[in-house]
């Protein structure tokens, strides 16, 4: 299944159809707590034509990973590694030098088996589900 930057307005719409269905619908984020301003502005990408998104946020030398979600049908499948991993690759070819993202607590050792390391205490982020600061050198 090919992942790739969303660089088109029906690609980056169908990134933000997963992310509803997944975070709003399943999870109950509140709407609110789940768009944001960066939204407009980072690298959205897209896993086949809806399996599966995430999104890179510039900060500084650090690719800031978010977002990253699978629909159920494409979980248990190794999808949600492969879009990651080509995060990474692809933040380290344009330049960065270090991800991070917070994960949700459940989550953590996906991450760590991609090379990340939990940092600090566990904390609300306003949706209700605890999250850990998460860094990886690439």
């Amino acid at each position: 299944m090919k992942i790739a930057l969303a660089d088109t307005d029906a690609a980056r719409q169908a990134c933000f159809d997963i992310r509803r269905a997944v975070f709003i619908e399943e999870q109950q984020i509140p709407e609110a707590e789940e768009w944001d301003a960066d939204d407009a502005t980072c690298l959205h990408y897209l896993a086949g034509d809806g399996a599966g998104t995430a999104r890179v946020i510039p900060r500084g030398d650090t690719a800031k990973i978010g977002r990253v979600a699978v629909m159920k049908a494409h979980r248990g499948t190794g999808l949600g590694a492969r879009i990651m991993q080509t995060l990474m690759e692809d933040a380290k070819a344009r330049g960065f030098t270090a991800a991070e993202l917070e994960s949700q607590v459940y989550a953590i050792a996906f991450y760590e088996r991609l090379g990340f390391v939990a940092e600090g205490p566990d904390y609300d982020d306003g949706s209700g589900i605890l999250h850990r600061l998460m860094r990886a050198k690439l």
